[in-house]
This record gives structure tokens, C-alpha cells and sequence, in this order.
């Protein structure tokens, strides 16, 4: 198969023709700004009207089960898809992700050469944005994945698969990183002393979360794990998040992570690979539009989930940062590096947040409890 944006028209028919779609074949094109997935718009002329699909090449790179990640999104969106027709809610399929079976029933279709595809209903009238324009913008994101948390709260028998393992967990990020330091295999920890000494500095830290959901405080949910801006999607009309999208990383976990990644991409001053770091800060009316939307939607919060919000945030940038420090370590394996320092650029202005987060915690916590008490 082609390689990422470069399919062909021929492929993409083929493809396309072995789901359960209907019409003629009108044509297809690279779609968003996704960089792990390969994404194409199909177009079928069905009864001479135009109808759109979203088809997904699966990076099984990244996600090496694609199956069990197929099975997780088609539990989660049948369930959520099962909630809303319940409220009576009539645009179901612009208000979760509805996946196109194979012709054989599967969700997902494997081709000859190896490749994994999917298909999903294509949302009309919606679009995602990939920096936040506003602080309502940033109160209608939190409370989409406070909605989104909300109906998939019962969905726990069975257990989803965890289909990357320990993926938001602290302490095994910082195991990593430490036997990354340990090895040093390319003479690179001498260059990053101060990083590697702020982190270690607030290890004790790392498992608090993890020892209150050992003692039964936090509950495992399903969660997104990957909360950024454009993985909802807003409606055109209105302004709301309707859909939340990107699916791949949906598995057990704990809600705090979703609300820690969501405020520590959302309330970030600058870009993830600012080198100024004078310009890297996190913005309280932004963490007070998120906080506001989330703790609205998130009904479902038990009194630990409540007490840890403020931290998460915290705790959740440091871990990106230290899965930064840890690819600069070993080589740049993992994350694309576009120049050379890049992963420490990104491991210090994780770092500055956490900071910036610590200075301004009292008011963080002011600000989730004034947003608790509002609901």
C-alpha cells in the first residue's frame, strides 16, 4: 500500500468496496491533520446524492492490536450510540462515531499487504479546531469529554482491552526513564542534568494517584487518554462539541487522566516545542473555562476523583515530560524529531508547566472548587 496521504484512487475504491457501503465510487482524498493514521474522505454518489465516509488506515506500528483496538471502539460507540436513543437524541450518528462493519461483519478489514482499515460515518456539519480559540471554546471542550466520560461510566463488564499498556502510568514512565539514565547509551545525560534533577525531585509524587485507586478511592474507568482540542468535534451552527473522536487510545484507565491531559494541553500559553521559555505558561482562564465544563458534565466524579482534579494536571504534564526526557535519552525513537534537541525542547516546556502548575496551585484549587460548587 501507498505510503501516508499517497494512496491512489484505484486503492482507495478497492478498499473502500470492502465495507458495507453502498452507490457508486466518487472519489477520495486525504483528510485532517492526524500524523499517526493514514486518513482519506470518500465520496459515493448514492440515488445521484453525495454521501461521505471517513476511511482510516491503522498505523499497527503504533497500535499493535488493531483488532482489540476495533473491538473497544465498537463497544464504546454502540454503547454511547445506545444511551443517546435512549434520551430520545435523533442525529445520533453526528453525536458519536459510528463505525461501517466489513462485508464480512468485522470492524475492521485486512488487506493483502498487511494493512488494517476502518470506516466510520462521516460527521457533517461539525469540525475540529487544532488551537483553542476562546475560553468558551475551552468550556465546551471540557464538557464534551465530561459527556463522553458520562456514558460510557457503566461500561466495565467486560473489561476493555488495554490495548498500550501503563500508558498514563507514572511511575512506570519514570522506571523507564531511569533505566534510560542508567544506560546512557548515547552520552546524552550529561546535556540534561537540570531536567533529570526536576523530575526526580518530585518522584514521591508519582504514584498518588495509582495508591488511592490500590486503596479503591479512584475507580478504573473507560477512558480517552489523548483529550486534546481536536479530538472533538464542534458544531458548525451552534459552537458545541457534539463528537468526540480518535478512538484508538480508548481503554481502562483513570478519569483524571483525561481531565490532566485536557488542562495541560489546553491551558498551555505556547507550543509543546516553544525554546523560549519565557512564553511557557499555563493559563488559569483557561484551566477556569475546562474546570467549569468538565466538573458541569462529569457526573459521575466520587469525592477522590474530586479531591485529586487539581493535581492531575500536574501530575499528567509531568509524565508527558518525562516520556520527552526518555526518547532524547535513548535516541529519538519514539516521537518525530524535526531537529536535533528537539525532545528536550518538548521535555522543558512540559516541564516550565509543571512549574507554572506548582506556583499556582492554590488557585487551581480554588478554581475547581468554586466549579464543583457550581454544579
Amino acid at each position: 500500500m501507498a505510503e501516508l496521504g499517497k494512496a491512489t484512487q484505484a486503492e482507495l475504491k478497492a478498499i473502500s468496496a470492502a465495507f458495507q457501503i453502498y452507490g457508486d465510487y466518487a472519489g477520495g482524498r486525504p483528510y485532517g491533520s492526524g500524523h499517526i493514521n493514514d486518513t482519506y474522505q470518500i465520496d459515493y454518489s448514492v440515488g445521484g446524492a453525495k454521501v461521505h465516509y471517513l476511511l482510516q488506515r491503522i498505523n499497527h506500528h503504533v497500535f499493535t492490536q488493531p483488532q482489540n483496538v476495533q473491538q473497544n471502539i465498537l463497544r464504546v460507540t454502540r454503547h454511547i450510540a445506545e444511551k443517546l436513543r435512549a434520551q430520545g437524541v435523533e442525529d445520533i450518528s453526528r453525536r458519536t462515531l459510528t463505525l461501517i462493519l466489513t462485508r464480512e461483519g468485522e470492524p475492521v478489514y485486512h488487506d493483502e499487504a498487511g494493512n488494517w482499515w476502518r470506516m466510520y460515518v462521516f460527521v457533517e456539519g461539525a469540525k475540529t479546531y487544532d488551537q483553542i480559540q476562546s475560553v468558551h471554546q475551552a468550556e465546551l471542550v471540557g464538557e464534551a469529554f465530561a459527556d463522553f466520560q458520562n456514558m460510557v461510566a457503566d461500561l466495565t463488564d467486560p473489561r476493555l482491552h488495554e490495548t498500550i499498556p501503563h500508558f498514563h502510568n507514572t511511575v512506570k514512565r519514570y522506571e523507564t526513564l531511569q533505566a534510560a539514565i542508567q544506560k546512557d547509551a548515547l552520552n546524552r545525560a550529561k546535556d540534561v542534568k537540570a531536567e533529570i534533577a526536576f523530575v526526580e525531585a518530585r518522584a514521591d509524587s508519582f504514584s498518588r494517584l495509582l495508591d488511592r485507586s490500590a486503596r479503591g478511592e479512584i475507580p478504573e474507568r473507560v477512558t480517552h487518554n489523548d483529550t486534546k482540542l481536536n479530538n472533538v468535534m464542534l458544531d458548525d451552527a451552534t459552537g458545541r462539541g457534539i463528537c468526540v473522536i480518535d478512538l484508538d487510545t480508548v481503554m481502562p484507565g483513570l478519569a483524571l487522566y483525561d481531565f490532566g491531559d485536557m488542562c495541560r494541553t489546553a491551558t498551555a500559553n505556547a507550543a509543546e516545542d516553544e525554546q523560549d521559555l519565557a512564553k511557557v505558561y499555563s493559563r488559569m482562564d483557561m484551566f477556569e473555562a475546562i474546570a467549569k465544563g468538565y466538573c458541569r458534565g462529569a457526573k459521575f466524579l466520587t469525592p477522590g476523583e474530586k479531591e485529586e482534579l487539581a493535581f492531575s494536571a500536574r501530575l499528567i504534564t509531568m509524565t508527558i515530560g518525562i516520556r520527552f526526557l526518555t526518547d532524547y535519552l535513548v535516541g529519538d525513537t519514539y516521537f518525530h524529531i524535526k531537529r536535533p534537541g528537539h525532545n528536550v525542547d518538548r521535555t522543558r516546556t512540559q516541564l516550565k508547566m509543571v512549574r507554572s502548575m506548582e506556583e499556582q496551585a492554590d488557585k487551581m484549587e480554588a478554581i475547581i472548587q468554586a466549579a464543583l460548587a457550581a454544579e
